[in-house]
């Protein structure tokens, strides 16, 4: 059992930066990912960006590279985010995910994530 925590969200205006942070409680495998989805109001949850566990795979939502960078913290168990730049379609709540790492093609699939967090809410305003 994983449980994971997100924290760092928050209100900021368009154009600043903020920086998520997800701690899981516990590794069950030596090989995984952890990842960030996201879902806006109104929409379906999507992808964002994934690590692999050495942090030498990562994938972004083609639409975030750029302003978004995915970083893990192998020893403290902990992904975070780095969101520059913010735009007002970037508000959403934001979830952190852990699962196995089965390849980078594997990452987006919200089927890849076994455990999820309960998610932190990203307002930008303009």
């Amino acid at each position: 059992q994983v449980q994971l925590v997100e924290s760092g969200g928050g209100l900021v205006q368009a154009g600043g930066s903020l920086r998520l942070s997800c701690a899981a409680s516990r590794r069950t495998l030596n090989t995984y990912n952890m990842g960030w989805f996201r879902q806006a109001p109104g929409k379906e949850r999507e992808f964002v960006a994934a690590v692999s566990w050495s942090g030498n795979t990562v994938d972004y939502r083609a639409s975030l590279r750029g302003r978004f960078t995915i970083s893990i913290d192998n020893a403290k168990n902990t992904v975070y985010l780095q969101m520059n730049s913010l735009k007002p379609e970037d508000t959403a709540v934001y979830f952190c995910a852990f699962g196995a790492f089965v390849g980078r093609t594997s990452m987006p699939k919200e089927s890849t994530y076994d455990y999820w967090g309960q998610g932190t809410m990203v307002t930008v305003s303009s």
